[in-house]
Parts: structure tokens; sequence; C-alpha cells
């Protein structure tokens, strides 16, 4: 028989419905008459058949027509909010902001699955995990070590050993022996207990980023979670039942015990639950609803849960790789840029940058040289300036290599640290089952991540301070040789004013956020834990500075697509006149005055999903390929190509 979760004020009641042809208006009566039922003063409401009432999807909050028929807007199973005329929304009722997530109610459950082995795992695919992409399966190996794990423990345990976390309290708590008949309370009162986190909860894309990430560690047979509980949590995975994870409470050390409590709170079926089918709901009712059950607790379980660096790890994945995107994409907007600026290309000569050799600025240049090379691409704007009396430009556009160039290093030293750490056991006490013992230890400390993230904050940012600098000069007359802020009849039209003041303001944020977190320690647990890393605030930071470098380069991408319009009939290079055209797509030229926001939100969408990257690869690749130095062999380091400068010939692959 199909089911139904309604929310009334404080209440989630199930509402079985024999005939789905009935109406909304009965769906609503029905639950109202349930939830009048369960209270002595009949909840305040005098005469069911005069309450006036809305009902609305949980996932989404879209309205439904009370004369709509149940099977017409309803799936069954489908949670919706009953909202009484004269009430607010219900208090514990947490809407999903719109634009938060991609996992709506049109998601759809992948067919494909990555194997989690707790050592294999990358940054890329643990994004791919937060999209909805794929599920998760564990290896036969994995199966295997954590099986051993879990033996062991259970041993102890028979044995009425002493060890921390197992048969003992926590933290100051160590020295406290636990009864044996109390060993689940204990794990049940940990999760409870340290579920204290506050502010706005992870998006699903990042709580599922959090739950795999979990998984994964958990799956190098080290933590003692059983195997029963561990296929629950791929369960919920696989099902997109996400706990409520509030974004702000932990220290870093030990491990991030608010947020990962959070989300194992949730799998026991308290606190609340988002899924695409219910959005925020109950947890117990999101699970049984996915015919799911709550997981029961083992001895160690609560702590195997909730103790390592995985929220640190997960949100620091999800910025170093949105960080390798746009650092990309920033070398294509830049050089655009150079083109509209009519500067030279002089300085991108490979001769140059070998004396020089730093990996990341090698690369930069040659992507400029693949974009602006006239010998391959012409390019009549560089053309209708190649005789000037012009020698050398300005810092921002004649130091890209060197600016872009060791963010580029940084980020890869970044990527490598965050890869290291999502393959790595963080909790405590760790289980060797080879060795027949349990020994605490301190890998659930995040100074490792921490500091990695706040460096990667530091290098982004300046991708921004030097867009933001270019866009000056486009929009300055005295600078850029175009109407002032790239717009016709100034004065009428404000054009890119307020675009560039836009840039400012993000670029002066930055500097305030890329002060390192990870300096700062304060002790916790009456002085058991006297170091801590600060890691997640590092993490949430760094992905604030990426957002914020995302937004600037898009303002330059359409502030030069804007100086390519007053420089027509002259084109540019092929690639970039397809990155140019690319931008059209979404957004049409500057006119006259209009609402600005929407074409910065939609380049920034352009940025975010690689698009400007994916344009222009494909003439940075072959540019590789076919224009190769004579007499140098490449560096497997530093991809040197000859640039439109040198005289030395080239050598044409065909």
């Amino acid at each position: 028989m199909p089911r139904f979760t309604v929310h009334i004020r404080d209440e989630w009641l199930a509402v079985p419905c024999r005939d789905t042809t009935s109406t909304i208006r009965w769906l609503g009566q029905e639950a109202l008459k349930r939830y009048i039922k369960n209270k002595p003063d009949n909840g305040g409401i005098t005469a069911l058949k005069d309450t006036r009432f809305v009902v609305r999807r949980c996932q989404g909050l879209g309205l439904l027509d009370a004369d709509d028929t149940i099977e017409d807007v309803l799936e069954d199973n489908d949670f919706v909010e009953l909202a009484i005329e004269g009430d607010t929304m219900s208090p514990d009722f947490i809407p999903c902001e719109p634009g938060v997530s991609h996992l709506t109610a049109a998601y759809r459950e992948p067919g494909e699955f990555i194997s989690l082995d707790g050592s294999s795992l990358t940054s890329t695919d643990l994004v791919n995990l937060g999209k909805g992409l794929y599920k998760i399966k564990l290896t036969p190996e994995a199966e295997r070590k954590v099986v051993q794990s879990r033996d062991l423990l259970d041993t102890i345990v028979k044995e009425n050993k002493v060890v921390y976390g197992i048969t003992t309290g926590f933290g100051k708590f160590a020295r406290t022996v636990i009864p044996v008949s109390k060993l689940k309370e204990l794990q049940e009162n940990l999760v409870r207990s340290h579920s204290s986190g506050v502010g706005n909860p992870l998006s699903p894309e990042r709580t599922r980023m959090l739950l795999a990430l979990r998984i994964n560690v958990l799956a190098k047979g080290h933590s003692g979670i059983s195997l029963e509980t561990l296929h629950a949590m791929i369960q919920a995975f696989n099902a997109s039942c996400l706990s409520f994870v509030p974004e702000k409470g932990t220290v870093g050390a030990s491990g991030d015990l608010a947020p990962l409590s959070h989300l194992a709170l949730g799998l026991m079926g308290e606190g609340k639950m988002w899924s695409p089918k219910s959005g925020w709901a109950d947890a117990k009712y999101v699970l049984e609803a996915h015919g799911l059950k709550p997981i029961s607790l083992k001895p160690k379980e609560g702590l195997a849960l909730i103790n390592g660096t995985q929220m640190i790890t997960s949100l620091g994945a999800e910025a170093v790789e949105r960080a390798q995107a746009i650092a990309r994409q920033a070398d294509i907007i830049a050089a655009l840029t150079l083109e509209v600026l009519k500067g030279t290309t002089k300085a991108f000569d490979s001769d140059i940058h070998m004396l020089r050799p730093h990996p990341g600025q090698i690369e930069v240049a040659q992507r400029f040289r693949s974009l602006l090379d006239s010998d391959h691409h012409p390019s009549q704007i560089a053309e209708s300036h190649r005789f000037c009396d012009r020698v050398q430009d300005a810092y921002t556009m004649r130091c890209c290599p060197q600016v872009h160039g060791v963010a580029n290093d940084t980020i890869k030293f970044v990527q490598n640290i965050i890869n290291t750490e999502i393959n790595s056991a963080t909790d405590n006490p760790m289980v060797f089952a080879d060795r027949g013992e349990t020994i605490s230890g301190g890998n659930f400390h995040g100074e490792y991540p921490a500091k990695a993230l706040d460096f990667l904050a530091i290098a982004v940012h300046e991708l921004a301070s030097i867009s933001e600098r270019r866009i000056e000069r486009l929009c300055n007359p005295s600078l850029s040789e175009l109407p002032a802020f790239l717009v016709n009849e100034g004065g009428l039209n404000s054009g890119f004013m307020i675009a560039h003041c836009t840039a400012a303001a993000l670029v002066s944020e930055n500097k305030v956020l890329c002060h390192p977190s990870s300096v700062d320690s304060l002790s916790t647990s009456a002085a058991t834990e006297d170091h801590v890393s600060m890691g997640g605030w590092a993490a949430r930071k760094a992905l604030r500075v990426v957002e914020h470098v995302e937004q600037v380069l898009a303002i330059e991408l359409l502030a030069a697509c804007q100086g390519i319009e007053f420089l027509r009939p002259l084109r540019t290079t092929t690639p970039l006149e397809k990155v140019y055209e690319l931008v059209r797509s979404v957004v049409k030229p500057w006119i006259k005055d209009r609402f600005m926001s929407p074409d910065i939100e939609a380049v920034h969408r352009l940025l975010l999903d690689q698009k400007v990257w994916n344009v222009a690869k494909p003439y940075i690749d072959k540019y590789q390929t076919e224009y190769i130095p004579e007499s140098r062999p490449i560096s497997p380091t530093a991809f040197s190509l000859e640039s439109p400068a040198s005289p030395r010939k080239r050598v044409r692959h065909e």
C-alpha cells in the first residue's frame, strides 16, 4: 500500500493511502486527523473541516494543488510538509536552499560503482562521488581486513582487557573502565554527546564526500568496525541518505569529532537526514523510506565512526580540484586579456623560462605560447600592432608565468598531501590484526591537511589578485585604449564600473581569508588534547577563497570578451575565438547597461564546468605535439617549447 510521510509542526506522520486517486486535500485532512489524535488539546485545532492549510513537497518546496490527485503529483514514500494557515513554517523543518544541491528529486541512482579498498581513492574520485556519479562497494580484500580487525576487538571484549575507547571512557576519562554490559551505551553516548556542531548543514554533495571518505578509511581494516555496520553505511551512501552535518565545530584534533558525530548520528536513526526523495526529515523516517535500518553500535564502533580528519580532507579535496580547474582556465583568460590589450608574446619565450625552470612557470608559459603563437594561430589583432613602439608590458601580463606558475606548483603539492590523507587511517586507537594488538597514536591530528590548505588559499588567491589588476587595465581607457568601462555612451552607461568593484571586494575579502588558521591552537578536553590544527576552518575558507577566485576570473573573462567587441572586425587566434564564442553562447555583448549579476553567474558556471578549458585544450594539446624544438629534448618536468619570438627553426611533426 502506498504511504506518505507528512510533516505537521513538530511531528512526522506516516499516512497510508489505499486509493491514490484521492486528492492532495484528502491527504492533508487525513494527516491532520492523525496529528490531532496524538495531541491532548487537539493541537489547538477546534474544527478540522474549517482548518485551512497548504501542502508542499519537502524537497524543493513546490506547492501542491489541493485538487490534484495523489497519483499525479506524488510517488510512493514521498515526503510533504503541511503548513496550517496562521502558522510559520515548522521550526525544525530545514529547507534545502535553491542552488545548493544538484541532487534533486530528479536524481537517479548511478549504475556504476567505485570499489573502495582504503588505498587507491583520489581527490577526483571523491568529488565525483560527491556529485552522485557513482555508487560504492568494497573490494574482497578490504572486506577480509575489516573482518580480521573486528575479530580482534571481539576477542579483547571477551577477555575483559582494558583498552582505550573499547572498554574505557574517552579523553580525560581514558582511565575510567566501563562494564561490558554498558559498552553499547558508551558508544551511543559518545556519538550523541559529540554531536555538538553549529551552523548551516553541509550541502548534500559535501556530505556524500564526507561519508564516502569515512567509508574508505574504515575499509583499510585498522579501525575495528564490523562488516555489518560498514555495509549499512554503504547502503545509506548509495541511497543518498545523508545526515545533517553542521559545518562548524571541529578544531581538527582529535580528528573532526563534531561533524563526524553528526554523520554517525543520522545513521543511528537520530537527528535529521536528507535524501533526494525526502528533503530534510527525521533520520529514522528517511532511512525507513529507503528500506534501511538504523545502525546498532558495537564496542569501539562509535569511536571508529567519529575519529579522523575526513571533514578537513573531503572539503580540501573539493578545494584542490576546483583550484586546479580554475588555475588552468586563468591562463586562457589572461591570454585573451593580453590580446585585447595588444600585449606582446615575447615574455613567454621558452629560453627565458628555461633559465628559471620551475615546472609551473614553464607550463604556464607554454600554454600562453600555444594560445598566442601567431605562426600556428594567426591573429589579426596581434598583426595590427606588430610594429608598435611598446617594448614590454605591465607585470600583470608579462609575469603571468611566474605568478600563475607558483599557484600551479602549490596546487600539485597540496593535491599530493590530500590524496595521501584520503587513503590514510586517521582514528585512534589503531587496530593491527596481524600483530594481535591495538596501539594508541596521533594520526587523527589534522596538521598535514590544515597547513596544506592554508598554503593553497594563499597561492590560489594570487590568481584573483593579478586578475583584478588586469580588469582595471581593461576598464581604464588610459591603459586600454578602449572606451571607459568597456561601454559606449559612457556617463549614460556605466558598463563594467561596478563589476570591477565587485572583483576588488572579493580580492580584499581573500586577503583576510588567507590568514592561516593552522597557526592557531587552543587546548581542549581538560588539556588532554592540548594542541589542535584548526583544519576545519582552513578547509572551509580555502573553498571560499577558491570560489572568489572563480568569480573574479569570470568577471575578467566577461570584460575581455567585451573588449573584443571594440576591436572588431579584427579577430584573435583560433583557440581564443572559440573561447569568445563559448562566452557569447551564454552572455550577449553589452550594447547598453543591463542587469549584470546573471552574466557573471553564467560565466562562473562555465568555469565551474571547465568548459573554457575544454574548448581550448585540444589546441593546447595539438601545439605541444606539433611544435617541438629541433635541438633540445623535452624535460619530463619542464614542458619547454619554442616561442614565436625565437629564431630557432621549428620541426613540424606530421
